[in-house]
C-alpha cells in the first residue's frame, strides 16, 4: 500500500477541503464583506510593475527536474506559478512538494504536493489559494516568492530526498523585491518579544473556519526554523485543547490562528469567551532538545 508522509497527506487533504470551502465562500462573499484591515498595515504598496519573470530551473539532476515557467497573477485559486515537473527515474514514483513558502518574507503555504510516475512529465500549478491573510495585511503585490521544494520516493518517504532546494522567484526582477514590515497597532497584545522571537495577539475571530480563533503575528529572528505550540489550554476555566502548532522559517514572519472547535466549546456550555489560558512554547525545530526560545510561558487572555 502506498505510504505518504504526514505532511503530504495533510496537504492533499487541505487542498481538497479548501477548494470546497472556497467555492462555498465565493457564493456568500458578495453579500457579506464585513472584514476590515484596520488592525494591520504594511509598507508594501501596489505599483504598476509588470511581470518580467520568464523561466527558472529549480532542479535538474539525474533523478528529476523542476522548471517554473510562468506566473498568473489572477489565477482561479489566487496567485499562481506554473511549473513543469519531470521524473527521470525508471521505476520510482516521485512526490514533488513545496515544504515551505513565503511572500515578501511572510509565510504562506500553497499546499502543493503531486505525484509524477517514473519516466513521466507533468505540467502543474502552484497556487496560493487566494491567500486573504496576506491581502488583509497589506501584501497586495508578490515581489519575492521563496519556495522550498522536496522530491522523494512516493512509496517510501523515509528514503533520502532526491532533491531539496530553496529558490526565490522575483516576478518583477530582484531589484523590485520588497520585504513585509508590519506596523504596530494600539490593539496589539505583545506576549513575547525577545532576541529570538516575537509573538503578538493581533485580534480575535469568533467566526474562524474551525470555530473560535485567536489571531497571532509571529516573527522568527533566528537562523533556524522555529516551532510555535501551545499546551494546557483552558477556556473559561474548562480544559479544551485548541488546534495549533506552526513553524516559521528562519528570518521570516507569519500570521497564524489558535483555533477551538465550536463543538468543543458547546460541549462545555461555553457561549461567550471571557478568559483563555495556555502555555506557550517556541523552540528550534531542528534541535528541540536544546534550544527553547519560549519555555512554557503562561498566557492569559481576556477577549
Amino acid at each position: 500500500m502506498e505510504k505518504l508522509s504526514f505532511n503530504s497527506c495533510l496537504k492533499k487533504f487541505f487542498i481538497v477541503f479548501l477548494a470546497c470551502f472556497m467555492m462555498i465562500s465565493l457564493v456568500g462573499c458578495s453579500s457579506d464583506d464585513s472584514s476590515s484591515s484596520d488592525s494591520s498595515s504594511d509598507t508594501t504598496e501596489t505599483t504598476d510593475n509588470e511581470v518580467t519573470f520568464t523561466e527558472l530551473t529549480v532542479v535538474d539532476n539525474d533523478d528529476c527536474s523542476i522548471v517554473i515557467n510562468g506566473i498568473d497573477e489572477d489565477g482561479f485559486w489566487g496567485y499562481t506559478l506554473t511549473a513543469e515537473l519531470e521524473n527521470k527515474s525508471e521505476d520510482v514514483t516521485y512526490m514533488f512538494s513545496v515544504e515551505s513558502a513565503s511572500v515578501n518574507g511572510a509565510m504562506s503555504d500553497p499546499l502543493f504536493a503531486t505525484e509524477v510516475a517514473a519516466g513521466k512529465k507533468s505540467n502543474e500549478e502552484i497556487s496560493f489559494l487566494s491567500d486573504t491573510t496576506l491581502e488583509e495585511n497589506g501584501i497586495d503585490e508578490f515581489t519575492d516568492i521563496e519556495l522550498t521544494f522536496r522530491v522523494y520516493n512516493s512509496d517510501d518517504w523515509e528514503e533520502d530526498a532526491v532533491a531539496n532546494e530553496t529558490v526565490h522567484v522575483y516576478p518583477y526582477g530582484e531589484d523590485k523585491a520588497t520585504t513585509f514590515t508590519r506596523e504596530s497597532q494600539d490593539t496589539d497584545n505583545i506576549l513575547v518579544d525577545n532576541d529570538d522571537v516575537t509573538v503578538i495577539v493581533i485580534g480575535y475571530d469568533p467566526d474562524d473556519t474551525w470555530g473560535y480563533g485567536v489571531n497571532l503575528y509571529l516573527v522568527n529572528k533566528t537562523d533556524t526554523e522555529v516551532m510555535f505550540s501551545v499546551d494546557g489550554a483552558s477556556v473559561n476555566g474548562y480544559m479544551i485543547d485548541p488546534v495549533y502548532a506552526t513553524t516559521v522559517s528562519a528570518g521570516k514572519c507569519a500570521f497564524s490562528t489558535i483555533s477551538w472547535y465550536d463543538t468543543d466549546l458547546e460541549d462545555n456550555g461555553i457561549e461567550d469567551i471571557e478568559e483563555i489560558e495556555f502555555k506557550l512554547t517556541a523552540y528550534n525545530n531542528e534541535d528541540w532538545l536544546d534550544d527553547y526560545y519560549v519555555d512554557n510561558q503562561t498566557v492569559t487572555l481576556n477577549p
